[in-house]
């Protein structure tokens, strides 16, 4: 007996010596084989993440061009005059009169400010389709043009609707906007805007001014009722606030600081105030989150899938606004982009325009 034990104990050591495992080893086997599988898990599913992020990219991109090239596919409607307010060519603002106005009404005066990242190539002849669906629900509408940043030498400047390209809006794009050019316009336009009002377009409440503008247009329309608020040494301050009924803000560059981080516009924001070395100390001259409250009602209408000026843009403006004890309205469209909210054949705008109408009225 002695000697079988013997025989079992030189077995069991054989075994081991010829490579067999002990428990211990074979757990430690077990656990890497666990740790494999769950790391080709983990890569799989982060590698399906990446596919469906890029689908969802590539989608996007798909609908905004779809959108773009709808908004952009009305032919420019003439207005029914145009005034200048200032001795550039770009100083002038086109009036529409209300189609089929109430002769016992005056209607209420809808201020267009057009977007485009500040640059040249997008005019205000791209937004006239909007501004011609305004007047066409009652609204007396001045379309205000201002000076913006250059254009590419050798650039097409006509957008889709005059028989040109899209214009660029990355590293070959035009500077965006002039410093303080683009600023004194908007200034120049809104402070002679009763007086010319009052002359050339009769029918129109001047008492009843909503301002709208999109995306850098929607920028600003909301500098433009805070001026107020500007620093006592900005030429542009004013000593109380615009006699506004109120503002539409569709998808705007409202917050310069988000605006950089997100790239917007391929860093838009900065090259209006001049570049990165100017852009912070202008920030108080020209972002809208630096000036408020205004005392003036806001409303913000922004499309959920916009790409091109995204939602949290918008939401940090109306987060500032909050913090700054105002409530502004903030209307979150569901698949509804960047363009639609300008587009006639689009249901947002018809939402803007119950937006202005709500203001106005």
């Amino acid at each position: 007996m002695q000697d079988d034990a013997a025989a079992r104990d030189d077995a069991a050591e054989g075994t081991t010596a010829r490579g067999g495992n002990s428990p211990a080893e074979g757990a430690e086997t077990a656990e890497r084989r666990e740790a494999d599988v769950s790391r080709e898990a983990a890569a799989q599913h982060e590698a399906a993440a990446q596919h469906e992020a890029a689908a969802q990219h590539e989608a996007a991109a798909r609908r905004d061009a779809a959108e773009e090239a709808s908004a952009f596919s009305h032919p420019p409607v003439d207005p029914d005059f145009t005034v200048a307010y200032g001795d550039h060519p770009d100083q002038v603002i086109d009036f529409y009169a209300p189609r089929e106005p109430d002769p016992a009404v005056l209607a209420p005066l809808v201020v267009v400010l057009h977007g485009g990242a500040w640059r040249a190539p997008y005019d205000r002849r791209h937004i006239t389709p909007f501004a011609d669906f305004l007047a066409r629900r009652g609204f007396a509408v001045a379309n205000v043009e201002y000076r913006r940043g250059g254009a590419v030498p050798g650039q097409d400047a006509a957008i889709p609707a005059q028989g040109g390209a899209v214009p660029a809006q990355g590293d070959d794009a035009p500077v965006a906007g002039r410093w303080p050019d683009t600023f004194d316009d908007v200034a120049a336009a809104l402070d002679a805007l009763p007086g010319l009002v009052r002359e050339k377009l009769p029918q129109a409440d001047s008492r009843r001014i909503v301002v709208t503008g999109h995306s850098a247009g929607g920028h600003l329309a909301l500098w433009a009722s805070a001026r107020h608020l500007l620093p006592a040494d900005a030429p542009w301050h004013t000593d109380r606030p615009a006699p506004l009924r109120g503002v539409v803000a569709l998808a705007p560059i409202a917050d310069f600081r988000v605006a950089e981080k997100l790239d917007v516009c391929g860093g838009a924001a900065r090259q209006l105030l001049g570049g990165e070395g100017k852009f912070a100390g202008r920030l108080p001259y020209a972002d809208p989150t630096y000036l408020l409250p205004t005392g003036i009602a806001t409303t913000l209408v922004q499309g959920r899938t916009d790409i091109v000026v995204p939602q949290a843009v918008a939401e940090s403006y109306a987060d500032a606004a909050a913090k700054a004890g105002e409530v502004v309205g903030l209307t979150l469209l569901e698949d509804v982009g960047h363009f639609p909210l300008i587009d006639p054949a689009a249901d947002a705008c018809a939402v803007v325009a119950e937006e202005i109408a709500q203001l106005a009225w």
